[in-house]
């Protein structure tokens, strides 16, 4: 089992063989390598889960937020309230 967390693709990038996009990783932007997928193109706002750089599944937003909140309960994911008492 691998770890992956949740991007949101916000585009394409143009060469690299069509296997680069930009992806919103908890609101930083990453080049991330689509070549693994194979279930057909991509497109702006499809979920993906992210490994090492590599996007490994798709996942629609429920499984995107799924995602997120295992990572948030081992203290992984981005804060809800960074200011609130822990």
């Amino acid at each position: 089992m691998c770890l992956g967390i949740p991007g949101r693709v916000i585009e394409l990038l143009a060469g690299y063989g069509d296997q680069l996009a930009l992806v919103d990783v908890a609101g930083v932007r990453r080049k991330i390598n689509i070549g693994l997928l194979d279930e057909g193109p991509l497109k702006a706002g499809s979920w993906v889960i992210i490994h090492m750089g590599f996007a490994l599944e798709r996942v629609d937003a429920a499984g995107a937020e799924q995602a997120m909140g295992g990572l948030k309960l081992m203290g992984s994911g981005p804060d809800e309230d960074a200011s609130a008492p822990g």
